[in-house]
């Protein structure tokens, strides 16, 4: 409880964040809003269509955008956290839906990304932060039909009604608000108002396990169905149909009560600092991750991703951790593993970059209970391609999916026997310029009421063992199971 504890000493204190409109507002909030309006209602009667009316501004430096989100989301709205403590303190969070878009099928990508820039371009903007919109996709074209994904398309953008960015120790606010053609301006300011003035900052409540009542813990499949599909997959691996395939596993949680996100989030910043620490919120349900991945970052022509594959625990003493680390850097599996998805993301950004550069040789990333093999690689775009037009490009890596990807794509659910959802999907954000940040919804729970979804993967190839692959589910799990089954 120490570690949580100091996450909610850190945070601000429990106020309204006052005094102006709940301290994230500013003297002539109203006025710049009544013009941005004003400009928006023009153009949508001009084009017949709803417009997106923007407005941002830099506030105080002591904000913490989760723990405003937390605080002040309205029950069932849209809601999302992003956060990477370790990266400069960067952090957005956002609440309700101006817009919302969704799509399904094998040209989600290109249909949110058309239509979200489509949008973004038609704006009225005004201040230091331009439109954004924030969401996610499905591992697969068609994913999350599961009840249990209910609300959580196989892709959706979200653009906010308030987003609230940190970077660089500075905080900025956006307002949104969508503006008809039969609107009254008047009226559209009068709520971007009030949505301003209620909003709160509390500091994020501990972890507190229920005193009373049995967590049940239970895997979807039993745990000789998974190594089964392991042992069938090397099989096919040694006939040639394959090179790699990542197959997941379902763990189920039933608490006594209602998981709680934003507990499970300060927990998961504390305890994963450098990991991306997630939270998607759709309907009564939330998709909470400590994700180690970085797929793709876009600003303007430079290109950031990262190829991660090959996984080994930790421990607590230091020389038995430097050397399950060195095992790990030595191990022709692991390593014949990560160099198959480094391989293919070099291969899919060549025909799109002036160059590509990556390490010669992986590193190893810690984190709590897990280290992995990492290649960071870099690339200059040749021309231009926005952010989800390059998650198009990358996903699925062979770190979730496979090489060959289309075989083992399809391959997949039926050696797993389950919907992935949004396990191993892309969750980020994305601006009107088209840059943004997508990571890879690893490490991940999916909270609805009581009950929890747990998903980890692992890669097979050659020369993998079910057992160990069995036992390297466990201990990617361990990011989330022993908080969620206290």
């Amino acid at each position: 409880m120490g570690a949580q504890a100091a996450a909610g000493a850190a945070s601000a204190t429990d106020d309204d964040l006052s005094p102006t409109l709940g301290g994230l507002g500013h003297a002539d909030l109203e006025p710049a809003l009544a013009r941005v309006v004003a400009d928006a209602l023009r153009r949508a009667r001009r084009t017949g269509s709803g417009v997106l009316a923007w407005h941002s501004w830099a506030a105080g430096a002591a904000i913490d955008p989760t723990a405003v989100a937390c605080a002040s989301r309205r029950p069932g709205e849209p809601w999302f956290c992003f956060e990477q403590p370790d990266h400069g303190a960067a952090a957005l969070a956002a609440l309700g839906a101006a817009a919302e878009i969704s799509a399904a099928g094998p040209d989600r990508f290109a249909s949110v990304g058309a239509r979200w820039l489509a949008m973004a371009a038609q704006a009225v903007a005004s201040g230091p932060l331009g439109p954004l919109a924030v969401g996610g996709f499905a591992f697969s074209p068609d994913g999350a039909a599961a009840p249990v994904w209910s609300g959580f398309a196989p892709a959706s953008l979200t653009v906010p009604e308030v987003a609230i960015s940190r970077r660089e120790g500075q905080t900025t606010v956006g307002l949104c608000a969508t503006v008809s053609p039969d609107d009254i301006a008047e009226q559209v300011v009068e709520r971007m108002v009030g949505r301003v003035a209620q909003l709160r900052q509390r500091a994020l409540p501990l972890f507190d396990p229920s005193p009373t009542g049995r967590y049940h813990v239970a895997s979807a499949m039993p745990p000789e169905h998974f190594e089964q599909a392991v042992a069938r997959a090397r099989e096919l691996i040694a006939d040639g149909a394959l090179e790699k395939i990542v197959l997941a596993r379902e763990v189920q949680v039933h608490a006594p009560r209602p998981h709680d996100p934003a507990a499970v989030l300060g927990a998961l910043r504390q305890a994963f600092p450098s990991c991306f620490v997630v939270c998607v919120g759709r309907g009564e349900a939330a998709l909470v991750a400590a994700s180690p991945e970085l797929l793709v970052r876009r600003e303007g022509q430079r290109v950031s991703t990262m190829a991660l594959a090959g996984s080994t625990r930790r421990s607590a003493d230091p020389a038995v951790d430097d050397h399950l680390g060195e095992q790990l850097m030595r191990s022709a599996k692991d390593r014949e593993e990560h160099t198959i998805v480094v391989s293919r993301i070099e291969h899919a950004l060549k025909p799109h970059a002036v160059w590509i550069a990556a390490t010669p040789e992986p590193v190893l990333v810690r984190v709590a209970n897990i280290q992995h093999l990492a290649t960071p690689i870099r690339a200059q775009l040749a021309s231009p391609q926005d952010v989800i037009s390059l998650v198009a490009l990358l996903h699925p890596t062979p770190a979730v999916g496979g090489q060959p990807s289309e075989p083992a794509l399809a391959l997949i659910p039926a050696l797993e026997g389950l919907d992935r959802g949004w396990y191993a999907g892309p969750v980020g954000w994305v601006d009107g310029t088209g840059d943004g940040e997508l990571c890879v919804a690893l490490r991940c729970a999916l909270l609805r009421g009581a009950s929890a979804h747990l998903y980890a993967g692992v890669g097979v190839v050659r020369d993998s063992d079910p057992a160990a692959e069995l036992a390297e589910t466990e201990v990617k799990l361990g990011a989330l199971l022993p908080l969620l089954s206290a």
